[in-house]
């Protein structure tokens, strides 16, 4: 079963900044993937996606602060977050696009005000 693991969450100054890994236990190569989050009370949304040729898309509220990157030698998705604001929040999640992959267990990001 593939297995997902986030890493690099934890608590930062609003203005501050953060690298979010996940390290994925199979081959990403030809895979879409994407960052997802979750704040308390709320929906996992879509954050940022990464296709197979380094395309990317980001959700309007994180565009020209958040970068989305892969490594797939090391099967490994990257989210550099930078001037991070309180809403930023969440527990973050990355997966495959389009596929039904059990979810891992995030890593926690904190933006104090």
């Amino acid at each position: 079963q593939v297995q997902l693991v986030e890493s690099g969450g934890g608590l930062v100054q609003a203005g501050g900044s953060l690298r979010l890994s996940c390290a994925v236990s199979r081959s990403i190569g030809t895979n879409a993937m994407g960052w997802y989050r979750q704040a308390p009370g709320k929906q996992r949304e879509l954050v940022a996606t990464i296709n197979s040729g380094r395309s990317t898309n980001y959700a309007d509220s994180v565009k020209g602060r958040f970068t989305i990157s892969r490594d797939n030698a090391k099967n490994t998705v990257y989210l550099q977050m930078n001037s991070l604001k309180p809403e930023d929040t969440a527990v973050y999640y990355c997966n495959f696009m389009g596929r039904s992959i059990p979810w891992g267990q995030g890593t926690q990001v904190t933006v104090s005000s």
